[in-house]
């Protein structure tokens, strides 16, 4: 077995007993901690056997809908959709977990529950359609990587009944075939001219990020500073370079006696953390 976890399904009624949200899933969790040694260890959460869904809500036109589920010692998941005339989709996932677990955290430093809040990618489907992703999704942030697979969801249900068109993830979109470039033994006319190739247009170059200034303060006194220009290369099937806008970027974190963090965020969620 690839991944060895527990399947999710919550069927969230409304208060006509019709179904309003539906979904099924698998997922686990990947997380880095810090030990009462000072050193970092990984740990690995899965679902238990027991999955509770207390306070998903089935949302309307003016109200998010949200799935909610609770399981093991301490440890919560949830994920809010919102919707427009003609669609919906994944707007934040709510990830919280328990170091008093000690059968996951043994020797954890930090004591209690770490909620980390993650920006969904998930593409606007439509209303009626049921979003379908079997190929294996990840996030990642702050020590923690989140794994997805086997996704069905539906959000708004409408007249109680799941639809049946489904809307695929970009990863279980197959792909076309590739073009087989010509070879010399499938050449029939021959030629003795000889082409130049045609020009290519060079890349435009993406220009360095701007420096920016950072810093946290421990009561009055700084604590940290940084002096560093920001750039994300995003890989995916057209790579994304993102300059981190200092003038529109703002840190936020803590210091201790060992360690620091420092945060950068651009007021709508974190950009990067150290």
């Amino acid at each position: 077995g690839f991944f060895q976890s527990y399947a999710v399904e919550v069927d969230v009624k409304d208060a006509s007993n019709a179904t309003c949200l539906y979904a099924k899933w698998m997922m686990r969790f990947l997380i880095k901690y810090e030990t009462n040694s000072s050193d970092y260890k990984n740990t690995t959460l899965n679902l238990s056997s027991s999955v509770t869904h207390n306070g998903s809500v089935c949302g309307n036109d003016t109200q998010a809908a949200l799935l909610a589920v609770q399981f093991g010692e301490g440890h919560s998941w949830s994920i809010n959709f919102t919707k427009t005339n003609e669609t919906y989709q994944g707007d934040f996932i709510t990830f919280t977990y328990n170091t008093n677990d000690t059968a996951v955290f043994p020797d954890a430093k930090r004591k209690g529950p770490i909620t980390i809040v993650v920006k969904d990618i998930m593409r606007p489907v439509q209303l009626n359609n049921v979003f379908v992703c079997h190929n294996t999704d990840f996030f990642e942030a702050e020590n923690v990587t989140q794994i997805f697979w086997n996704v069905t969801v539906q959000a708004f249900v409408q007249n109680g009944t799941i639809g049946k068109k489904e809307s695929r993830c970009h990863a279980d979109t197959p792909t076309s075939a590739p073009t087989v470039p010509p070879t010399i033994a499938n050449v029939t006319t021959a030629s003795t001219t000889t082409l130049s190739p045609a020009p290519t247009t060079a890349p435009k170059p993406v220009e360095n990020p701007d420096t920016g200034n950072y810093s946290l303060k421990s009561g009055n006194k700084t604590c940290l500073l940084a002096t560093v220009g920001l750039q994300l290369n995003v890989s995916q099937d057209k790579p994304l370079l993102i300059n981190i806008n200092p003038k529109t970027t703002s840190a936020d974190g803590v210091c201790g006696n060992t360690t620091a963090t420092l945060k950068l965020n651009d007021g709508n969620s974190t950009l990067i953390g150290f």
